[in-house]
């Protein structure tokens, strides 16, 4: 209609519709392809030694064309969107369809189907300007109190169209925000980050002083013997055994190789652990890369595994539907989970699945921890402890190790998902439910199932907190754990 304005997702879609177009004009209907285009916007400004140094801003559109010609398949993308790039993509697909190897297990195209609406996004958030993180970032400097400082704080803004030649199409938006930042005392770090569908609820003074508090309470560590200890794993530890779930235990191409430690259908985990991914649950694409429709997908219900991540490469091996897990980076890694969230709370107040109450303590923490769980063991270590949920966990260890964030991990033993790593950003002695000093960091061996299983999840915490991945449109989600045991198996230099 005359006068009505042509909206993102409408521009982007007609992009998707004309090159599926393109593919039938020069090589016939013979050939099936699926198109995804994405224009996206994202701005960073980063942050050292306590003051910006760098504001950048990208803005781009990618398509991304996959073509089955003749019992082959390849694929490629570009961002030339003229008429002549579009054409000289699609000439380049459809020549290296040709010469590459068969692909008999070619799950064929997602038929056409309904997707759901988008969630809700932002437009303040994908129109922020530098001088609102700029703002974010004097926040956060400001409240360290003098420590030197250092991070980022990103926004995004996407827009995605899917078509095929089966006749399927879908678009959304979404937009996301991100800060991450370390303050520094001395040889001491401490590290705060938040992930969120709007700019406006990220905590910049908020952030800031939990870094500067746990920098100032690492101050003068000491050493502890390797061993298996009692933990309470803070949410960025927690992040990472998320992560490491996902990409090694949920894969579905793991899966189906028989490299994946999942067993469907057996309570491999404690039964205060829900594993849910959940896109749509914040500002995200309600379809994947292949257009399939996403939703929430449980893995873990009351610790019983139930399921694992398919694209339909995967789902095809096994007989099963794609679960809508197709990303760009699945050809090569398998399709992952990247929207996880632990749910704190075998929350139907601590019970299982049938609704018995959970026995030998295990379940949620008390809303309010006591007073006592407050308090640590003197300046030294004040602030350690980050909030009053995690302080809850603390107050019931007799004596064990407090975890800030765990890095650098690597996958010894995919099958039992064993991972290595190191502790980092504030590692602390608890005794008698209050932490008493600083501790050197220590590496740690540790197979991530055996730590989670049956018995070993002593309580979660209420409160989730949302962190960032490198990856835009990636996050994971979880409260603090209290672990019975954590294998400990060196110094940080061995």
């Amino acid at each position: 209609m005359s006068g009505t304005p042509v909206r993102a997702g409408d521009a982007v879609l007609d992009l998707a519709g004309r090159v599926v177009d393109l593919v039938s004009r020069l090589a016939g209907t013979a050939a099936q392809a699926e198109v995804t285009v994405v224009r996206a916007e994202s701005a960073l400004t980063r942050f050292a030694n306590s003051a910006i140094h760098q504001n950048v801003a990208a803005s781009s559109v990618n398509v991304r064309l996959r073509v089955h010609l003749a019992g082959r398949t390849a694929a490629g993308s570009g961002n030339a969107v003229t008429a002549d790039g579009l054409r000289a993509l699609v000439e380049r697909v459809l020549t290296a369809a040709r010469f590459t190897p068969p692909d008999p297990a070619w799950p064929g195209l997602t038929p056409a189907a309904p997707v759901a609406s988008a969630p809700e996004w932002d437009p303040a958030t994908a129109h922020a300007g530098p001088d609102q993180r700029a703002a974010l970032v004097r926040a956060f400097v400001d409240a360290a109190g003098g420590l030197v400082t250092a991070g980022y704080c990103r926004t995004g803004h996407r827009v995605t169209a899917f078509a095929n030649s089966a006749g399927h199409s879908a678009q959304g938006q979404a937009a996301e925000a991100a800060m991450d930042g370390i303050a520094r005392a001395g040889g001491a770090d401490g590290t705060a980050r938040q992930h969120a569908d709007r700019v406006a609820d990220l905590d910049g003074a908020g952030l800031g002083r939990r870094a500067a508090a746990k920098a100032r309470a690492a101050a003068h560590p000491v050493e502890l013997p390797p061993g298996r200890y009692p933990v309470v794993l803070e949410p960025a530890a927690v992040a990472d055994l998320l992560q490491n779930l996902a990409w090694y235990g949920f894969n579905g191409r793991r899966y189906a190789e028989r490299q994946s430690f999942a067993v469907p259908g057996t309570a491999q985990f404690d039964r205060a652990v829900t594993l849910v991914d959940d896109p749509l649950a914040v500002s995200g694409l309600p379809f994947d890369l292949e257009g399939t429709p996403t939703r929430a997908l449980t893995l873990v219900d009351a610790g019983t595994t139930r399921a694992v991540a398919h694209d339909r490469r995967s789902a095809a091996e096994l007989g099963v539907a794609s679960t809508g897990h197709a990303w760009a980076g699945g050809a090569t890694f398998g399709p992952i989970p990247r929207n996880l969230r632990l749910t704190p709370a075998g929350t139907a107040g601590a019970t299982d699945s049938s609704g018995a109450p959970l026995a030998g303590g295990h379940g949620v923490v008390d809303p309010e921890p006591p007073a006592a769980a407050l308090v640590t063991g003197g300046p030294a270590t004040d602030g350690a402890i980050g909030d009053p949920d995690t302080a809850a966990l603390v107050s019931r260890m007799e004596r064990g190790l407090l975890v800030s964030d765990l890095w650098y991990t690597r996958v010894l033993d995919p099958l039992s998902l064993v991972v290595t790593g190191l502790t980092r950003n504030g590692l602390w002695l608890v005794e008698d439910g209050r932490v008493t000093r600083a501790v050197r960091d220590l590496r740690f061996t540790e197979s991530y199932p055996r730590a989670l299983a049956p018995g070993s999840v002593l309580e979660l915490g209420r409160r989730s907190v949302r962190l960032p991945d490198r990856t835009d449109g990636v996050w994971w989600e979880g409260p603090s754990l209290r672990l019975a045991s954590w294998n400990f198996t060196g110094g940080a230099s061995g």
